[in-house]
């Protein structure tokens, strides 16, 4: 299996940048598309759950709504794919049920080899305070910086969105009832040449002002 270099990967992070303005014209094509939206998939979440949905929202009408309630950023209708990632509201045992089951399944193993594990799951998440929104939609972000990683390293631009109305966005998307809620979203395509935001520095501080070894 080959991997990606330093070079390649330091070079991507600095040639990402939260994209302001897409090329509407350019589409994502359907394996790179397909390879990021596998990235989604494929993210960590503590203990394997993955308490979230992602919504693709290719629907023009659709994408016209959620505009009015993100501020009207233009990436909303602009970009050539439209996420919006979506939480759990609370973790329950049958969600850990359905996980266990999943997993006995993928790896073969008899019906009860995870029994201890649920335990420990349904102690921990259920009972013992983590299974929130809050707790699910820390999970999220890190499906959210995933994909932004992934684009970047193949050259497909994105922009997260935190101003949105999350509310409204469950109106839209009819989540009510459903267990989940909005959290974030991220517009996926191609910079427009005409962004100035592309060619700006970036600014971040020194890292020895953010990383610290002990």
């Amino acid at each position: 299996m080959s991997h990606t270099t330093t070079e390649h990967l330091i070079q991507a992070l600095n040639w990402r940048y939260a994209t302001k303005h897409f090329d509407a014209a350019k589409k994502i094509p359907a394996d790179v598309w397909a390879a990021l939206e596998k990235t989604l998939v494929l993210t960590p979440t503590s203990y394997g759950l993955q308490p979230y949905k992602f919504f693709v929202v290719e629907n023009p009408a659709k994408r016209t709504e959620l505009f009015a309630h993100s501020w009207h950023q233009k990436q909303v209708v602009e970009a050539s794919h439209f996420v919006v990632f979506t939480a759990r509201t609370e973790m329950k045992e049958a969600d850990v049920d359905k996980f266990i089951q999943r997993a006995v399944e993928v790896r073969k193993l008899p019906v009860d080899a995870l029994n201890r594990y649920r335990e420990v799951i349904v102690r921990d998440v259920v009972h013992g305070g983590r299974g929130t929104h809050g707790w699910t939609t820390q999970q999220t972000y890190i499906a959210l910086g995933n994909l932004m990683t992934a684009a970047a390293l193949i050259g497909v631009d994105a922009s997260p969105l935190e101003g949105i109305v999350p509310a409204e966005y469950d109106k839209i998307l009819n989540l009510k009832n459903s267990g989940y809620a909005t959290v974030v979203a991220c517009a996926l395509g191609y910079r427009s040449a005409d962004d100035k935001y592309a060619g700006m520095a970036k600014i971040r501080y020194e890292t020895n002002e953010l990383v610290h070894y002990i």
